[in-house]
């Protein structure tokens, strides 16, 4: 069993399971054929054009995302997701950015600096009505996360359905949802049908002073259109991702009122290099077994 990984530490920690070596898919290939690459976690999905010519059994990618994958990779490779990777420390990130907005830790942070000791009532989570975008890992993480503060969250899948969690409500119910919730947390991947979903439309349904979070990713909502509404001061956001990303320092939503910016490391834990190494781990053992590897994305 042949396995690239982009890093020396993830090639130590795996060197007992199988023959590895460290590729950062920027250089030649280090054998023709190889059963599995794990390319770097935050190089883009350009670097998935080094793999052409080269015999490859599976590409695991470090995000649960994998927009742009298919532009980039080779007709034939599969490519599996990190599902279980990511997504508590994701959901843990958006609560952050949730109970901040809802506590104003902003303006504490920001009177700190000044030694001002001013209080005042702020908001919090218990009775708050969340709708959660997303019904897969990390709508699921968010939502259990949740139920412990006592905010009665209800999530948005494509379809009306149930699960062992409760009800999972249709995206075409948005417009009846939105106008009674006090927040929306953005845990969809990006695709063609979730690009721009949270637009104007979307943001005027929501009652004043809803928070918009988003771990999902940036192009999921419009940009102008939340700028719009955090310029009006009608609503606020906590966004760990955006539109664009990295965020240039000139662009106003790093000085609009009302937002809280984290620069996209809902992942980035202590933990992770635990998660990615358990599941390269299980995805060895998935094809030296023959059977079907873990987290497969279709193309």
């Amino acid at each position: 069993m042949r396995v690239t990984v982009p890093t020396e530490v993830l090639r130590a920690r795996l060197a007992d399971a199988a023959d590895v070596a460290v590729w950062d898919l920027r250089s030649p290939a280090p054998w023709p054929a190889i059963d599995i690459v794990v390319p770097p976690y935050m190089g883009g999905p350009s670097v998935l054009r080094a793999l052409e010519g080269v015999e490859v059994g599976l590409v695991q990618g470090q995000s649960i995302g994998y927009d742009g994958v298919f532009d980039n990779l080779p007709a034939g490779v599969r490519f599996a997701n990190a599902a279980s990777v990511h997504e508590g420390p994701a959901a843990e990130l958006g609560m952050t950015l949730l109970l901040a907005a809802q506590r104003d830790l902003p303006r504490f942070v920001r009177q700190q600096d000044a030694g001002r000791w001013v209080g005042g009532v702020t908001r919090g989570l218990l009775g708050l009505r969340v709708v959660i975008l997303g019904a897969g890992g990390l709508g699921n993480a968010t939502f259990d996360r949740l139920a412990p503060f006592g905010a009665r969250a209800v999530r948005v899948g494509r379809t009306r359905r149930a699960d062992e969690r409760g009800e999972v409500a249709a995206l075409g119910e948005l417009p009846g949802l939105l106008p009674e919730a006090d927040a929306v947390v953005v845990c969809l991947p990006l695709d063609a049908s979730t690009r721009g979903l949270v637009d104007a439309a979307f943001l005027a349904r929501l009652p004043d002073g809803a928070v918009v979070v988003n771990i999902g990713r940036g192009a999921i909502v419009d940009t102008p259109a939340l700028l719009a509404e955090l310029e009006s001061g009608r609503l606020r956001a906590g966004l760990d991702v955006t539109d664009p990303e990295p965020l240039p320092a000139d662009h106003p939503l790093w000085r609009v009122p009302g937002v809280l910016i984290s620069p996209h490391v809902g992942g980035q834990v202590t933990t992770m290099p635990d998660a990615v190494e358990a599941l390269v781990r299980r995805q060895i053992a998935a094809l030296e077994a023959g059977r079907e590897p873990l987290n497969l994305i279709a193309r």
